[in-house]
């Protein structure tokens, strides 16, 4: 029995910022102190507030230590661990109250939030076994394969009113019930952990903190639907989640969770681990599938959908990590417990990467209806350096942008699409009054024209000339015709393309000329971006009366477009100036401006 646990995040985020490094230093520590009986260190999935990475949290106590270095480590070991004071200096501030250390659960980051997908996350050693058991881990598999039949398991998650997680929201019951009523041989469970949308990164930190949990789920799903075989589709990118997965997958055979009759029951089940190479478009069912059968990932028309033909021509169930997350937990607590928290039509809780311009950038997860306030303002305190809330993109390239307007929209799956734009895998990307609206469109159909696999001509063809014509506007090269061919280019697409990634690949030109076509004009009309971004528009200027002739600016201009003596107004040639922003960063008084 340990005096102590020292837990530190080993998620993606912090192993970046050198935690493993920390986790060796901490070990070396205490072993010089003598420490090693009394002292546990463990290496945890990511804990969510990520903009203070790394995380290192020690219990009984609670002290939440943040942005921990290594070269810290000999002073925690040292007063804390040692000699049992706190080092003050290193803690979360806002754990701090009266010289006492307060919950986390009741600092602004984490008391709205509710923790089911992310339960184990930043509490459990994801590659030990035995700790996610002792967290009831596998007890429903065992559950369901001794005393459930598929049929009870099927209309328990049909009752939770679980909705997938990636994307559209389909009710994940009616599809475990669409593949299980299609009778044949061989059957499928596949798991999306593609994740490509630009700022996500919910399915990687529960495949990096709970990798057990997709496993019990996959099985699960398989016993409900009739399979015997699952596969988890993940990109090659999440090298600790691939390692981590398969440390996961070897100890569930060992203890015979997976493999041939599983808990006595007769019910053989397991896993093969398919690693993908990056293309966004294989996040699209249809076109994963594709993919593990070893062929081109390219997206396939519907219906027939998975459930009735799917890998391997065979009735297939495609479901997200996050979606996999909450299975075992509907299980354990019921249908009615799940239904308790989120809205009517969207039960549950949603996980988001929240990034951008926000000073708590991370990983929360909230009931659905909670308001988009609540998780920018409160949970995500707010925009840093006194800028204004301009919008929130969620959805990645297939969503839309929710303005100031809309600010106290309860996120669910119908309010989001009501507005013009989609849940998603979960990204939330916030955005301030320097962030210009017309360049954020034009950078998710960047995205898109790269990402897109060709097979169809409106996304192969439609998305050029989308990006085309957005190139042109944000040269100030644009007219009012462009902006009308934009949005009927922009219908004809989600008209006519193959597959939901082409259909939705629009939403951001759409939803930005819905809340912010002033600014589409303002680049039209008077050749002018408002946030001053778009470079072609952009002119700085010296103000005469603030310049004070430090000369600081004309030092830094790497095309000595600067001119103006010691003491005296300077000035910009223009001709010469290719906007780079330097001068306006090191000028002290404020002098220059952008126009």
């Amino acid at each position: 029995m340990y005096r102590s646990n020292v837990l530190v995040c080993g998620g993606t985020g912090c192993t970046s910022s050198h935690s493993e490094q920390i986790i060796e230093e901490l070990k070396k520590q205490i072993a010089a102190k003598g420490l090693e009986k009394e002292v546990n260190v463990v290496r945890t999935g990511c804990f969510g507030l990520c903009a203070l990475g790394p995380i290192m949290i020690v219990y009984p106590e609670g002290c939440f230590y943040s942005m921990v270095k290594v070269e810290d480590i000999p002073e925690i070991v040292e007063e804390h661990l040692l000699k049992g004071r706190i080092v003050t200096r290193l803690l979360y501030q806002e754990t701090v109250a009266e010289d006492t250390i307060k919950s986390l659960n009741h600092t602004p980051f984490y008391e709205k939030q509710r923790r089911v997908a992310l339960r184990n996350c930043g509490v459990i050693n994801p590659e030990a076994i035995d700790e996610y058991i002792a967290m009831d881990g596998y007890a429903a598999l065992g559950k369901v394969v001794t005393e459930m039949t598929p049929d009870e398991v099927i209309k328990v998650v049909l009752d939770s009113g679980l909705r997938g997680r990636g994307g559209a929201g389909f009710p994940t019951g009616r599809k475990w019930a669409m593949a299980a009523a299609n009778k044949a041989d061989q059957k499928y469970v596949c798991c999306n952990a593609d994740e490509g949308d630009p700022g996500a990164f919910m399915d990687r930190s529960v495949l990096e903190g709970d990798p057990h949990a997709v496993l019990e789920a996959m099985a699960i799903a398989g016993y409900a639907i009739g399979a015997n075989q699952g596969y988890i589709y993940v990109r090659a990118e999440y090298p600790i989640a691939v390692k981590r997965l398969q440390i996961a997958l070897d100890q569930a055979h060992e203890y015979g969770l997976l493999g041939k009759n599983i808990f006595n029951s007769g019910f053989d089940f397991d896993i093969g681990l398919r690693l993908g190479a990056g293309a966004f478009v294989c996040g699209e069912e249809t076109a994963l599938m594709t993919s593990i059968e070893g062929k081109r990932g390219e997206p396939h028309p519907r219906p027939p959908y998975p459930a009735v033909k799917g890998l391997f021509g065979k009735p297939t169930i495609l479901n997200n990590v996050e979606t996999y997350a909450n299975i075992a937990q509907i299980i354990l607590k019921g249908a009615d417990w799940f239904r308790s928290m989120g809205t009517e039509k969207s039960a549950g809780t949603k996980v988001f990467a929240l990034g951008g311009k926000i000073k708590h950038t991370g990983l929360v997860e909230v009931p659905m209806g909670t308001t988009l306030r609540e998780i920018v303002e409160e949970i995500g305190g707010g925009i840093p350096n006194g800028k204004k809330f301009k919008a929130a993109q969620t959805g990645g390239p297939s969503g839309g942008c929710i303005p100031a307007s809309h600010l106290d929209i309860k996120i669910d799956y119908d309010n989001l699409l009501e507005i013009g734009s989609m849940m998603g895998s979960g990204g939330l990307i916030v955005m301030d009054e320097t962030t210009c609206m017309v360049d954020i469109a034009k950078f998710f159909l960047e995205f898109t024209v790269d990402e897109s696999c060709g097979k169809c001509t409106p996304c192969r063809i439609g998305t050029k000339r989308l990006l085309e014509i957005l190139d042109k506007i944000t040269k100030g090269e644009g007219t009012m015709e462009d902006i009308d061919r934009l949005e009927e280019l922009c219908y004809y697409i989600k008209d006519n393309a193959l597959c939901g990634l082409g259909q939705t690949a629009p939403n951001p030109v759409l939803s930005t000329l819905r809340f912010f076509r002033d600014e589409y004009e303002a680049h039209v009309k008077e050749h002018r971006c408002p946030a001053g971004v778009c470079k072609s528009l952009l002119r700085y200027v010296i103000v005469a009366d603030k310049c004070r002739g430090c000369t600081a600016c004309s030092r830094v201009c790497p095309v000595g477009a600067i001119s103006g003596t010691v003491k005296n107004p300077h000035t910009i040639d223009t001709s010469k100036c290719i906007k780079c922003g330097a001068c306006m960063e090191k000028c002290k008084f404020d002098a220059i401006i952008k126009e």
